[in-house]
C-alpha cells in the first residue's frame, strides 16, 4: 500500500490549506494518480484496519442496484447512515445509476461485461454514475464518479475517476471496493484482475484528521492479505461467496466523517 501512503504523505507536505462545504477545512492535491497491481496482493491497507467485511456489502448494494440503507446495509455498517433521509433513502445514487441509468432501464455493468466479452479492444467499456439530470436528486453527488475497463490480452484493468477523496476515511474503502469490482469482473469474463488505476480530482485530508494521518504514516506497512471469490455468476456473488485471507493490520485509527 505504499501508493496510497506516499500520496497522504505528499498532501500533508505540499497540500494547499482549502476551505471545504463542510465548513471543516482541507490539505488538498489536485490531479493525482496512483496504480496499484493486484497480482502483488489485495490492496487493503495495513496501516489501520479497514473493516473488510463493510467494503464488501456496500459493493454488493451497490451492484443489486439499492439505494435505501435498510436494503442490507444499516444493519451491518453505518457509512450512509448521515446522509440519508427519514425513510433511509438516498435517491438515484450509485447502484440506481449502475444497473438504471436515470430510470431508462439501461444497466451499466452488464453493458460493460457484454463489451468485454465481446468487443475487448473497445475504448468505451466505461461505467458513470455522474448523471447531471439526476444530481437534484441525490442525497451526496457520485465521489467515485466513473470507471473504465482495459482489457490486454489475459488481462483486465480499472481506472476510476474519483471527483472528491476523503484520503484518511473513505480512500481506503474505495480503494477495495474498486479492487474487490475488478476481481468480480474479471472473474466473470474468464480474466486476470492486473492493475487498479486510481485517479483522482480533489484528493485532500480533513484538518481534523491531520493528526490520525501523521500516526498512521509513521507505522511501518505489513504484508498484503489475499481475496478469493467463488466461482459464480457476477450477480449470484454472494457476502459469503467472498473470503479475505490473512489481513495483518496496525490498530484501528477512529477519523470522524466530515457530513
Amino acid at each position: 500500500m505504499r501508493p496510497y501512503l506516499d500520496l497522504m504523505q505528499q498532501i500533508l507536505d505540499h497540500g494547499e490549506p482549502r476551505e471545504d462545504r463542510t465548513g471543516t477545512g482541507t490539505l488538498s492535491m489536485f490531479g493525482a494518480q496512483v496504480r496499484y497491481d493486484l497480482r502483488d496482493g489485495f490492496p487493503l491497507v495495513t496501516t489501520k484496519k479497514v473493516l473488510f467485511s463493510a467494503v464488501v456489502r456496500e459493493l454488493l448494494w451497490f451492484l443489486r442496484g439499492s439505494t435505501n440503507i435498510h436494503e442490507d446495509l444499516a444493519e451491518h455498517t453505518p457509512i450512509w447512515n448521515a446522509w440519508a433521509d427519514e425513510n433511509g433513502d438516498l435517491g438515484p445514487i450509485y447502484g440506481y445509476q449502475w444497473r438504471n441509468w436515470g430510470g431508462q432501464g439501461i444497466d451499466q455493468i452488464q453493458g460493460v461485461i457484454d463489451q468485454i466479452k465481446n468487443d475487448p479492444t473497445s475504448r468505451r467499456i466505461i461505467v458513470s454514475a455522474w448523471n447531471v439530470g439526476d444530481l437534484p436528486d441525490m442525497k451526496l453527488p457520485p465521489c467515485h464518479a466513473f470507471f473504465q475497463f482495459y482489457v490486454n490480452g489475459e488481462h483486465l484493468d480499472l481506472q476510476l475517476y474519483q471527483r472528491s477523496a476523503d484520503m484518511a476515511l473513505g480512500v481506503p474503502f474505495n480503494i477495495a471496493s474498486y479492487a474487490l469490482l475488478l476481481m468480480m469482473v474479471a472473474n466473470e469474463c474468464g480474466l486476470t484482475a492486473r492493475h487498479f488505476v486510481h485517479t483522482f480530482g480533489d484528493a485532500h485530508i480533513y484538518l481534523n484528521h491531520v493528526e490520525g494521518v501523521k500516526k498512521q504514516l509513521a507505522r511501518e506497512p505489513l504484508p498484503l492479505p489475499t481475496v478469493t471469490i467463488a466461482d459464480k455468476p457476477l450477480f449470484d456473488v454472494t457476502f459469503d461467496d467472498i473470503v479475505l485471507h490473512n489481513y495483518q493490520h496496525r490498530p484501528f485509527i477512529r477519523f470522524k466523517v466530515a457530513v
